[in-house]
């Protein structure tokens, strides 16, 4: 009872705070890189030191690796700088044969199940990461461009309630911290605007690298809420909405993060 009461307070708290901040109107969005210290900005700026680039490495070896059917990656889509320049600034995208919206991840997987003819790689697994931290590496500062395949709409507007429907047993959303408090401290962590402009991330407090459906399933069980499983329609829709909000910021994977 100890323990429930401290954290209905830590949530009174919290939500006594959202009800005396008003949200900026019109506040320019910013990357969470800006809300890093100048040894994490400093850290993801040089490629020899930001420990995602070994992700990104272990990417490019695997792009040109040769697999089940006997074709690489290469082999379809030739050298990655011209052929994935841009492609993960639009994802997550419209799959016209599964009839449904996919992200970054499972379309490396479709390629791989339906053109290399071997098993989908597990979500978070090293190898996985690696392709979509290579992938999405080529897009390295060009602006989030979404879909804008009509399809979409439907399940973008269902991440938008859902990133502003408060859960689990603190009762917060996505949009209290994201969009009412960023720049406030909490936990000693400042609170950033939540883009999600560096996925694959490197997160220090992992030691190591991380998709953006990882990220949010923490978040889910900060708030002590049951965290949707990988690739489930909540998570999707959630990317699909998160990528509309983060439109025009700058790709800077890989990211690196406290």
């Amino acid at each position: 009872m100890r323990g429930r009461g401290a954290t209905l307070v830590a949530a009174a708290s919290l939500l006594a705070w959202a009800g005396a901040v008003a949200q900026t109107a019109g506040e320019a969005r910013r990357s969470g890189f800006d809300t890093m210290s100048p040894r994490i900005q400093a850290m993801q700026r040089d490629d020899q030191q930001n420990p995602g680039m070994l992700w990104v490495a272990d990417g490019e070896a695997l792009w040109k690796k040769s697999v089940g059917s006997g074709s690489s990656c290469a082999h379809c889509h030739g050298d990655a700088g011209r052929s994935m320049r841009g492609v993960a600034a639009r994802y997550p995208d419209w799959d016209a044969i599964d009839s449904k919206p996919v992200n970054l991840t499972q379309r490396i997987n479709r390629c791989r199940t339906r053109h290399q003819q071997v098993p989908p790689l597990p979500p978070e697994s090293q190898e996985m990461l690696a392709l979509e931290a290579y992938v999405a590496h080529q897009s390295r500062g060009m602006p989030i461009a979404p879909s804008t395949a009509r399809e979409l709409d439907a399940p973008r507007e269902r991440g938008r309630r859902l990133h502003r429907q408060r859960v689990g047993q603190l009762n917060l959303s996505c949009a209290l911290c994201h969009d009412q408090l960023p720049g406030h401290v909490l936990a000693g962590n400042t609170i950033p605007q939540g883009h999600v402009n560096g996925y694959p991330t490197y997160r220090l407090e992992w030691q190591g690298m991380g998709s953006l459906q990882r990220r949010l399933r923490n978040c889910f069980s900060g708030v002590r809420a049951e965290p949707p499983p990988f690739n489930s329609a909540e998570l999707l829709e959630l990317e699909l909405y998160l990528a509309q909000r983060s439109a025009g910021l700058k790709l800077e994977t890989p990211a690196v993060r406290p």
